[in-house]
């Protein structure tokens, strides 16, 4: 039920906002931990949604599992950043909105800024996604 209440406050808070930018297309990154994520750029931000949830349960993620990290719309440039803590335990965060292709990989750098005094081990963008929806694998040259 939280899920579901979670997803209803993004998709509606997103489409007011899509309404405005003239067909941009929505992101939506959902992961469920240790197990898989979904990534998608769609018309609006409840297709993104629903068609991340299935990349999430096709990789192996499971419905109960598999929650909305992050939502935009308009996506913009979006960075998907890999972090990992002392012993193994490893996640993705997900950030997007982002007007340029360096104001995204500033957030990457930001969120990585204190990585070792969070107990970090890693910390790194891994894939930077267009305002198309198109995913770029580091490094960013």
């Amino acid at each position: 039920m939280r899920r579901l209440v979670t997803i209803l406050c993004v998709t509606l808070s997103a489409m007011a906002a899509e309404a405005q930018e003239g067909g941009r297309k929505a992101i939506a990154y959902v992961q469920a931990p240790e197990m898989s994520s979904g990534l998608c750029a769609e018309k609006d931000a409840t297709s993104a949604i629903d068609c991340a949830v299935k990349q999430c349960i096709a990789g192996g993620g499971t419905v109960e599992a598999c929650e909305v990290n992050a939502v935009c719309s308009p996506g913009n440039w979006s960075v998907d950043i890999f972090m990992m803590a002392d012993g193994g335990p490893h996640w993705h965060q997900f950030s997007c909105g982002w007007q340029t292709r360096k104001l995204a990989l500033k957030a990457a750098e930001l969120a990585c800024s204190n990585a070792k005094a969070d107990g970090l081990i890693e910390c790194t963008a891994v894939q930077l996604i267009d305002e198309d929806g198109t995913v770029t694998e580091a490094p960013f040259n």
